[in-house]
């Protein structure tokens, strides 16, 4: 595995072997109260055209405990597509760093970066995947069940996003039942994952969560969507993550899991999200280990743990 782009681009086995490299890099970090430099002397640009919190944070300090540096560049340094290619970008990149991450806005970006780059790239966002935070979700599950395999995710809400198709394509590789809850027209498109991630598409958002053992939801209205807000919050009001929907699961280890930013006692109410099923900062801080797991393989060539 040369690039990170999408959770696709990942085998069952290299999908474990990373979720194994981040519980070991964290248990290094509580035990020793550091990691090998794994990255010494390594260097990562990061490419940022969209606003960040959890993915800056979590790559920036992730290079420090692993050794290495990382240097944030801000659309108005790059000009991603602008200013210049994501061609050149990738080449001039490529000579003075050991990798890029990027968050962009269109996927055609990350996969012109990994195109042109002779460094690994990885996707921080786009505005098809999220292949960062499935990999984060999956981790957290894991921590917090034991085991993924035969557990049922229902994500409510907005369906046809970023984090939902990466969401899909990881509870595959987990062995993991995922549904889709949401409205026509915010239901994610078959063509656009493998047919061996086929989800439970469905509507009515009582009757479905009940079983599920996770809880997922994201923003009605994302970055770049902000004139469809209105819309949208009409739309999917009868799609909010509250306490109605929690007790509707049926399952009193429920947890509930949510990405971030949240746009509280919107899609999902203050009761639910700072309540004792939630696990969304966890979820949130787990991004540290998650990233720090594809810095030390693709960067430092650690291998995966079988």
């Amino acid at each position: 595995m040369k690039h990170f782009t999408d959770i696709s681009c990942l085998s069952q086995q290299k999908f474990r072997g990373l979720l194994r490299l981040a519980r070991n890099l964290q248990d290094e970090w509580v035990r020793e109260g550091r990691n090998e430099p794994v990255l010494d002397g390594r260097s990562l640009a990061m490419v940022f055209m969209k606003a960040s919190l959890r993915t800056r944070v979590s790559f920036e300090v992730g290079m420090r405990h692993l050794g290495g540096g990382a240097l944030y560049l801000s659309p108005a340094e790059v000009g991603l597509g602008e200013r210049e290619t994501a061609a050149d970008v990738a080449r001039v990149l490529s000579g003075m760093a050991d990798g890029i991450m990027a968050r962009v806005f269109e996927h055609a970006a990350i996969d012109d970066l990994a195109r042109h780059a002779s460094v690994p790239v990885i996707n921080g966002l786009s505005d098809r995947s999220h292949p960062c935070q499935a990999l984060a979700d999956i981790y957290t599950i894991e921590q917090m069940a034991g085991a993924c395999r035969g557990l049922t995710i229902a994500f409510v809400g907005d369906g046809d996003n970023n984090t939902a198709r990466s969401l899909i394509e990881a509870a595959s590789l987990a062995n993991m039942e995922i549904r889709v809850i949401a409205p026509k027209g915010y239901q994610p498109r078959p063509e656009e994952w493998d047919s061996a991630c086929e989800p439970d598409l469905v509507t009515d958002a009582l009757d479905a969560v009940e079983g599920a053992d996770v809880l997922y939801t994201d923003v009605w209205t994302s970055m770049g969507q902000e004139a469809e807000s209105e819309r949208r919050t009409a739309d999917l009001r009868d799609y909010q993550l509250n306490t109605g929907l929690l007790d509707r699961t049926g399952n009193p280890d429920v947890i509930v899991m949510h990405c971030l930013p949240a746009h509280r006692n919107e899609e999902i109410t203050d009761s639910v999200m700072d309540g004792r099923h939630s696990r969304v900062f966890q979820q949130a801080h787990n991004r540290l280990h998650a990233q720090k797991a594809l810095l030390a393989h693709l960067l430092g060539q650690v291998p995966l743990p079988d």
